[in-house]
């Protein structure tokens, strides 16, 4: 996609490889929630409860499901691959109070209209991060609250060292479907290397208890992106503090990525 401010670096993103592995992976699973309820920290689910939610880059909808179940009065979920969406809609079909719509991160999106906007797992793979952050801190109320959850560079020096070249110079430029049957191998190097012992930190211990097929999910998910960023939490911070937002708070997940929460300064007299 191609276009004026709006639509700028779209592609750079990569929705048409996200939105093949959406289609493949679209199921919603229980062990989701606690992925979710980690990476929304410092948030619990009565934070949502009545809350008019926007969830920016959707995919198939399972940070939105969640809130939702939580009581959440609204959310409108955006993203630009008509595959996620399909499968957004599927997946919240139960949900009279959810919207579902087609919208980049980087154009304007009912500014003052949300008390949380939300986006887990995407601005790390913009071209302009820091315009989607932007919107987002548009979009809520003064008041109002915006999380991102996004990659660390702490603790993962061996994926930015090793697997990041890998990954910009081989899978992200292979046909989907090859880089799908090579993450098979991988994930069942990943399933032995977990039984073996590897647990130095959270994250391995968490998935551990992973299924196979949601292991292969979150492998494949690393293997394709064309853009991956890997934030300190300095620099994590900074993305809201560059958008305006105010009383930055920054929690470390699993000991490989930020989650960073502020909230928009209320209105002036």
């Amino acid at each position: 996609m191609t276009g004026g401010p709006g639509t700028i670096g779209v592609e750079a993103g990569s929705p048409e490889r996200f939105g093949y592995a959406w289609d493949k992976y679209s199921e919603i699973r229980p062990d989701h929630e606690e992925q979710f309820r980690r990476w929304t920290a410092p948030l619990s689910p009565a934070d949502w409860r009545g809350k008019h939610i926007l969830d920016g880059g959707c995919g198939i909808g399972r940070n939105s499901y969640w809130p939702l179940r939580y009581g959440a009065a609204s959310a409108l979920l955006i993203d630009v691959d008509q595959r996620s969406l399909a499968r957004a809609r599927a997946n919240l079909a139960g949900f009279g109070s959810a919207e579902i719509r087609y919208h980049s991160l980087y154009e304007t999106i009912e500014p003052g209209g949300f008390d949380i906007a939300f986006s887990i797992g995407v601005v790390h793979h913009l071209e302009h991060p820091a315009l989607a952050v932007r919107r987002l801190a548009e979009a809520v109320t003064p008041g109002g609250r915006v999380l991102l959850w996004l990659y660390g560079r702490e603790n993962n020096g061996w994926i930015v060292f090793l697997a990041t070249p890998l990954r910009r110079l081989v899978f992200s430029w292979l046909p989907l479907p090859v880089v799908d049957c090579l993450s098979w191998p991988l994930t069942a190097l990943l399933w032995l290397l977990l039984r073996l012992g590897l647990n130095r930190i959270e994250y391995f211990r968490l998935i551990r208890r992973f299924s196979f097929r949601h292991l292969r999910a979150i492998v494949f998910d690393h293997m394709i992106p064309k853009i991956a960023r890997y934030y300190r939490r300095d620099e994590a911070v900074a993305l809201l503090a560059n958008a305006g937002l105010v009383d930055i708070q920054a929690v470390w997940v699993n000991e490989m990525s930020w989650t960073v929460l502020g909230r928009k300064p209320d209105a002036l007299p």
